[in-house]
């Protein structure tokens, strides 16, 4: 059974590889699903105006207040099921730079591109649960806390 991609963030570090995932799995889809993060904005537009991911928005993902942000944005507006990583950027990145991928999600895959297509390979590395998470309530927005506030003062 073919893995599903439905409402993940693709980490966005080599345009060269984003591009052939994202025609691979949404060329010929009704709607793309995928949310696309990374420091190339015009890439990113390109994909978008192309309809081969749903959303994107700019991270540093070496900057942990840029992090911060992209978990607070994703948190908001999308349900973000886990994260996919090119398998070579994750296995070139240094200990801070996998510390910062560890963090998006408890779900993340690193992803493979071979001549058949694309494997999918959990990541080995245990996940943190912190300010860079996206599926947490660390990640709420400060309109959502003081909603929250709110409802606890009536």
């Amino acid at each position: 059974m073919p893995f599903k991609v439905n409402n993940y963030l693709l980490v966005d570090v080599d345009s060269d590889f984003s591009r052939a995932f994202t025609q691979h799995y949404f060329a010929n889809a009704q709607g793309s699903t995928l949310v696309v993060a990374g420091a190339n904005s015009r890439h990113m537009v390109k994909l978008m105006f192309e309809q081969l991911i749903k959303d994107y928005c700019y991270c540093d993902f070496s900057n942990e207040i840029s992090v911060s942000e992209l978990a607070s944005y994703l948190h908001e507006h999308h349900n973000i099921q886990g994260v996919l990583i090119n398998q070579t950027d994750y296995q070139l990145a240094d200990d801070a730079q996998k510390f910062i991928y560890n963090s998006l999600h408890k779900v993340r895959f690193l992803v493979n591109q071979d001549e058949q297509g694309f494997d999918f390979i959990p990541c080995p590395d245990p996940a943190h649960i912190n300010h860079l998470s996206c599926q947490t309530d660390i990640a709420e927005t400060r309109a959502e806390i003081l909603t929250l506030s709110e409802d606890l003062n009536k």
